[in-house]
């Protein structure tokens, strides 16, 4: 309206005479004004600032996933090895990120289960106290399909055992306990794994005389878990999960020979650098180190 042409004299009303004539203040026109010529600040979270970007974040989450050794590992591990390189985050913004940038790992439906016959925990507070041990197969190129048995530790989630063989008897079924006895208790003969006990399904290999006879030899007890309740032996078969995400399913062998050595090779780099939740982000050797420290304390 102060812009607008007087027709009478053609010149402008002017702002003081239009705001006296409104009984407006003229700082009130000036404030609106300057209010709408004014540029918005740009839009940002609300909160204290972090050291990191969004940005910079994500490409150290990018940095962390490219050098890690394992395949689609989630977000509590990426937020612990950020930790361990000096990057301090939260695991929720590190969740947040990864989720937008489409890096978690797909997950996997959840089942209805029916009543449950196994309840309470099957872990240990001290190693070489219960080892479970479990079978899976693959196919070689060349030599067709292939049994892999594993054996792991109930209270460090270790390897102390894997074998891969054209024909998954019992005597093969055996192989991974003995390696785990020679390394664990430095000797294989009578009773000298006395006090340990072996966790398996109900599979012939398992339940076979041979079986149960070497291990009445070593003086390891016989655990079996109970029957349609893969749970019962739940340690060996998470490990056989993670053996199949992280190496059976993203690599191939021409032979059994290539995948047993494969399978050595890959059970050293979990033990020594594959992390565990429940251990606070340890590795299984690290567990083991320090459950043995406390043991000894």
């Amino acid at each position: 309206m102060s812009a607008s042409l007087s027709p009478s004299s053609g010149k402008p009303y002017g702002l003081a005479l239009v705001t006296a004539t409104w009984r407006v203040p003229r700082a009130t026109v000036y404030r609106h004004r300057a209010r709408r010529q004014a540029a918005l600040p740009p839009t940002a979270r609300r909160g204290p600032k972090t050291a990191l970007t969004d940005e910079a974040l994500l490409e150290a989450i990018r940095g962390v996933l490219a050098a890690s050794p394992f395949l689609g590992e989630g977000h509590r591990k990426v937020w612990a090895r950020l930790r361990a390189q000096g990057v301090r985050t939260s695991k929720a913004r590190c969740l947040r990120r990864m989720r937008e940038a489409g890096l978690l790992a797909p997950g996997r439906a959840r089942r209805v289960l029916g009543p449950r016959n196994h309840d309470g925990t099957i872990t240990t507070d001290k190693p070489d106290v219960m080892w479970g041990t479990d079978a899976t197969c693959t196919v070689t190129t060349q030599e067709g399909q292939a049994t892999v048995f594993i054996a792991v530790d109930h209270g460090t989630s270790e390897c102390v055992g894997v074998h891969a063989a054209k024909v998954g008897t019992r005597f093969e079924a055996l192989e991974p306990i003995r390696q785990g006895v020679k390394a664990r208790f430095g000797a294989y003969g009578r009773g000298v794994a006395a006090g340990l006990s072996i966790r398996h399904d109900n599979g012939s290999q398992y339940t076979s005389d041979a079986f149960q006879e070497e291990l009445r030899f070593l003086g390891v007890e016989s655990s079996p878990s109970f029957v349609r309740s893969p749970e019962g032996n739940g340690c060996a078969e998470r490990f056989i999960r993670t053996l199949k995400e992280q190496l059976l399913w993203v690599r191939t062998f021409a032979t059994v020979e290539e995948l047993r050595l494969a399978l050595l090779e890959w059970a050293h780099r979990y033990n020594e650098h594959w992390l565990l939740e429940r251990h606070h982000f340890l590795s299984p050797s690290q567990a083991r180190r320090e459950l043995m420290q406390k043991q000894a304390a």
